[in-house]
């Protein structure tokens, strides 16, 4: 399976593309997508709309894995990550990729084990469940692919709660049929 995360800004759009086969995940491909502010917002979400779709194009993932818009003090702040976060969702509907979406609280508990880990917790893991040598350029390139890694995980929990619910019907059918 193929998961590309996004970490949405205006400014700097990260990406990072993995790859699931089992237990192993293997990373494609991670960067960033930069914008200035010296052109006008619609030149810059067009870039962003454009070089999302030439990547899921690219690497063809099954899903896109995005950050859950976080409302902080910031308003104006927020609404510029909602307008990339529409280009990023909008790149994947045109590209017939399902979206999945994941609060920064959920990813560090996903990939350090608890909420309050920082940037340097979360790319060290990243790194380590990747096997990546070197530091991560990006921050955002490193948050795009622990949000790609927090879905591989999740997917892989769900599977097993699954497998272990459907054991249960199906012993629990047999055990009462035969009772009566």
């Amino acid at each position: 399976m193929v998961i590309m995360g996004i970490d949405p800004g205006l400014s700097s759009t990260g990406y990072g593309v993995i790859e699931k086969k089992g237990d192993r995940l293997r990373a494609l491909g991670f960067g960033g997508i930069n914008t200035s502010s010296r052109e006008k917002l619609s030149s810059r979400l067009a870039k962003i709309y454009g070089e999302v779709k030439a990547l899921i194009e690219e690497y063809r993932p099954e899903l896109v894995v995005i950050e859950e818009l976080f409302f902080s003090s910031n308003a104006r702040s927020a609404m510029v990550v909602g307008e990339a976060r529409g280009g990023v969702i909008l790149a994947a509907a045109h590209c017939g990729v399902r979206v999945e979406e994941y609060t920064p609280l959920q990813v560090k508990q996903a990939l350090v084990g608890h909420g309050r880990a920082d940037k340097k917790q979360v790319s060290y893991m990243v790194r380590a469940l990747l096997s990546l040598e070197g530091e991560i350029s990006s921050t955002h390139a490193s948050d795009a692919l622990a949000l790609a890694i927090c879905h591989a995980h999740r997917e892989k929990l769900q599977d097993k709660l699954e497998k272990a619910a459907g054991k249960g019907a199906r012993e629990g059918g047999a055990r009462g049929r035969g009772t009566r």
